[in-house]
């Protein structure tokens, strides 16, 4: 067995991160998103206040950035982690997350996902999600 080497993962299609991590980092198959939130990656501003379906959308298309500049496709996607300010979001975010994860998971085999109502980093913030692909290049 080879040793796996531990690479940071950047890419300027998402967010750059504002504090002291990566966008993300890959180990060998193994790659995992920090959160990502709803960021122009272009000009760092919090999108769509007060809208959570495109907040997820936004979000979601950050984590597929990430994953991809990491080699791997959105199918490679084994698990998001989805939090949410409030649980009044829950129906539209869940909404505009299963439009996006079935037009992007090809195989049809889409991720586990776990979802928090917690506090959040930002007030204009109403979704975060981080995101671990998995993938044979």
């Amino acid at each position: 067995m080879s040793e796996w080497i531990k690479e940071a993962v950047s890419t300027p299609n998402a967010p750059a991160p504002a504090h002291t991590f990566h966008q993300g980092v890959r180990k060998g198959p193994f790659v995992q998103v920090s959160g990502q939130g709803p960021v122009d990656p272009a000009t760092s501003e919090y999108l769509f206040p007060g809208d959570v379906k495109a907040q997820t959308i936004r979000t979601l298309e950050n984590v597929k950035a990430i994953v991809e500049a990491a080699g791997a496709s959105f199918d490679d996607v084994v698990m998001l982690r989805v939090y949410l300010t409030t649980r009044d979001d829950f129906s539209a975010m869940n909404e505009a997350y299963g439009e996006f994860v079935s037009a992007h998971c090809t195989s049809g085999v889409l991720p586990s996902r776990t979802t928090v109502m917690t506090g959040l980093p930002r007030e204009e913030m109403l979704v975060e999600i981080d995101a671990i692909a998995i993938t044979n290049n």
